[in-house]
Formats: C-alpha cells, sequence, structure tokens
C-alpha cells in the first residue's frame, strides 16, 4: 500500500501543476491594444517621411494624422481599460483542467497496475544476470533435492502376470548383472511402474556397465529420473547427465528439454526460450511432447520480452503403437520361451493399465493402451478402455481425437479386425 500511495501522490503531484497552468490567469501577457499602438506610432513616422519626399501634400499629412491620433487615443483608452493587462482563463478551463488531472492520475495507476510489477524490487539485467550466475552455482545436489521437494508415491499395482513377469526379470538381472540389455529392460519396466527409486537404481548400474559406450539417450533416460525423483527440480547431478547426454547427441531431445527447464529455474527465461524454440521447431509435427512445448515457449518468450508467435498446430497425432519390450529385449533378459516373451508383452499392456487406473495419465497414453489392446486381439478390454477415456477427456476435442484414432487402429470404430 505504501508504493501506491506514494505513486497516487506523485501522479496527482504532476497533474496538479498541469492544471494549475490552465487555470492560471497570463499576467504578463501583453493586451493586442499594446500591438496596436505601436503599429499607429510607426504608421505617424511614416507620415512625415511621405511629406518630406512630396509623396503627400500637407492637407493630406493632416487629414491622415488626425486619423492616426484618433485610433491612438482609443487603443490607449483600451490599454487603461485592461489595467495590469491579466488575462482570465475562460470557465472552460476549469472543465478541462479537472478531467485532465483525473485522466493522468487514473491512466498513471492504471497502466503501472496492468504493466508494472508492484512489490518488486527494481532489477537491472546486471544485476539478475548476477542472480541467475549464484543459482547455477548453488544449485542443490540431488539428494538435498530429493529431501526438499521429492514426493512419496506408491508404485502402480500391475496385474499378476506382468507381476510374476517382473519377478521373473529382476531374478533374471540379478543372476545376469552384467548384462546390459537385461538392465534397460529393468529400468524401463520399474518407471512403467512408477518405481522412480528401482528404476534409478537399474539404470545407474546399466551406465556402470556401458562406460563410455553409454548412448545419449540413455544419458538423458538417467537425468529424467533423477528429475522426476526431485520433483522436477533440476539437481547438480541430473544436469551433469543432461550435458553428456549433449554432448554425445546435441539433438537429444529429452536432454534439449530438460536443459530447458533448467534455464528456466536459474532464471534465464530468455535461454529458456531459445532452447526449447529450436526444439519445437526441429520436432516432428506429430511429436507427443509438441502441444505442452508450444505452451512452456510462449510463456518463456513471454518473461523474457520476447516477441514470438508459435508456429501452426498440427494435428493430432495418430495412436502409437505398443510401447513394451521387443522379443530380443526380452530374450536377453533371461532364458524365457515364446510363451513367456508373449506373457511379457501382455504384462507390459497391465502395467500401463494399472498405471492409468491409479494415478491416470496423458491422453496419448489412453490411446496407446486401447490400440495395443486391439493389437493383442482383446478387443473387448480396448473397447472398455475405450469407454472410459471417452468420459474422462470428454471436453477436450483434442484428446478425444486421439481416442477416435486408437479406436480405428483397434478395430473398435469400423469393426476390422486390427493389422
Amino acid at each position: 500500500m505504501l508504493f501506491w500511495a506514494i505513486a497516487a501522490i506523485l501522479a496527482l503531484g504532476c497533474s496538479g501543476l498541469i492544471a494549475a497552468a490552465l487555470l492560471r490567469g497570463r499576467s504578463n501577457a501583453v493586451p493586442p491594444a499594446a500591438y496596436d499602438l505601436d503599429v499607429y506610432r510607426v504608421q505617424l513616422k511614416d507620415v512625415e517621411k511621405d511629406l518630406a519626399r512630396g509623396v503627400i501634400t500637407n492637407a493630406e499629412a493632416e487629414r491622415v494624422r488626425t486619423e492616426v491620433s484618433r485610433r491612438i487615443l482609443a487603443a490607449d483608452a483600451q490599454l487603461q481599460k485592461a489595467g495590469a493587462g491579466t488575462i482570465q482563463p475562460g470557465r472552460g478551463a476549469g472543465v478541462l483542467a479537472g478531467v485532465v488531472a483525473v485522466a493522468l492520475t487514473a491512466g498513471a495507476l492504471a497502466g503501472y497496475a496492468v504493466l508494472g510489477a508492484p512489490g518488486y524490487a527494481d532489477l537491472p539485467r546486471g544485476a539478475r544476470l548476477a542472480a541467475s550466475d549464484a543459482a547455477r552455482a548453488n544449485r542443490l545436489t540431488q539428494a538435498e533435492a530429493v529431501a526438499r521437494f521429492g514426493t512419496e508415491t506408491a508404485p502402480a499395482i500391475p496385474g499378476d502376470e506382468f507381476a510374476q513377469l517382473m519377478v521373473q526379470l529382476r531374478a533374471a538381472v540379478e543372476k545376469r548383472p552384467e548384462d546390459a540389455r537385461g538392465l534397460a529392460l529393468l529400468a524401463r519396466n520399474e518407471a512403467a511402474l512408477g518405481d522412480t527409486d528401482a528404476a534409478l537404481d537399474a539404470q545407474a548400474r546399466l551406465l556402470a556397465v556401458l562406460g563410455d559406450q553409454a548412448s545419449a539417450t540413455e544419458h538423458a533416460f538417467h537425468a529424467d529420473l533423477l528429475i522426476t525423483a526431485a520433483g522436477g527440480y533440476v539437481s547438480q547431478e541430473a544436469e551433469a547427465a543432461l550435458r553428456t547426454a549433449l554432448s554425445k547427441d546435441p539433438g537429444q531431445p529429452e536432454a534439449r528439454y530438460y536443459l530447458g527447464v533448467y534455464y528456466d529455474q536459474v532464471d534465464r527465461p530468455d535461454a529458456a526460450f531459445r532452447t526449447w524454440e529450436r526444439l519445437l521447431s526441429d520436432s516432428p509435427p506429430d511429436a507427443g511432447w509438441t502441444q505442452q512445448l508450444r505452451g512452456q515457449t510462449a510463456d518463456a518468450a513471454n518473461r523474457a520480452g520476447i516477441r514470438y508467435s508459435p508456429p501452426p498446430e498440427a494435428a493430432a497425432p495418430a495412436a502409437p503403437g505398443l510401447s513394451g519390450p521387443s522379443a530380443a529385449e526380452v530374450e536377453a533378459a533371461g532364458d524365457m520361451t515364446d510363451e513367456d516373451r508373449q506373457q511379457m508383452i501382455r504384462g507390459m499392456v497391465d502395467g500401463l493399465m494399472a498405471r492409468l487406473a491409479a494415478q491416470g495419465g496423458p491422453p496419448e497414453d489412453w490411446a496407446r493402451l486401447i490400440s495395443s489392446l486391439g493389437i493383442l486381439g482383446e478387443v473387448a478390454r480396448a473397447s472398455a478402455i475405450r469407454d472410459e477415456a471417452q468420459a474422462i477427456f470428454k471436453d477436450d476435442a483434442e484428446a478425444l481425437g486421439m481416442i477416435r484414432a486408437a479406436s480405428q487402429t483397434a478395430g473398435l470404430e469400423t469393426g476390422a479386425a486390427p493389422q
């Protein structure tokens, strides 16, 4: 309130000065009659000059002198009547002064309320950059970030078949702890179940096994798990993982996205905007992350003071296919039969279904589950999931488009068997 009181006093003071100028009489103004007197005196001198040159006669000169003298007397009388020469403002000046005072005061306060930031101290560019550098230098470690921002989430409860297969997968990895493909499969499945700690343990073991041979994608996934465990905070270890991923592949999309999140968290919306804007321009139009990225990019541009118009939105992406381990990956996790591998694929679907039932998820995950069930030939389950998804996203036209596309893939919309 103190700021607004000071601002109002200053605005009223400026408005008062302008209003006083409009209302004050012009005491030093020269009346029009004074200018007339000067002209008449010049005319008298000109009469004498014309008479001396013989341009006019004495009679004409006398007549002109008489007329000019009469005008001088009249002008002098007007000048005496005006007194000190003060010109008073008209009645409209008071109204104009009031309107100007109100408009300036209200306009100044309203303009600052919209464009300004009441309550914030001055933040010059140098001070903001210094604060950003300090935020970078003082990033929390992963343990500190988890303790401050992490939240306890219970892993999803998978179906019986998938739970049994996860037991087999964990046992196979413990039996073959140097098996990189088995560790990768375990990390991804633990993450799908929502057990971030177990996924982090498996991914860390995987990176240790691979060493310098670890791909950018593996390092980016490690950073993703670290950030998820810390409630979205990019810790020192997560930043290092992102930098490693980008050193191996500067185009790695997940690492580029989270690098923008890091810039945003250290109060560099300009750097976040540049990172996300390039990622958005490089991403396929139907990529699942583009919708969220569009909003974040526009918000970063607004906070950085950058004029930005997002590219046109693409049509809703087609429902993705089955997200799960390939036959080779399952075989690498242990000596599984063909039947076991088919059960693993079905178990992945059960895990996705359990996670959506327990925690919910974006429309892309619901679309993936519908199309996957159709591919497995479980049309009845796919139909039930479709009905549930349509009820959840009934007010989201884009999400409903994804659900319909997935239903067509599953053979629910046309009655055709899925290919």
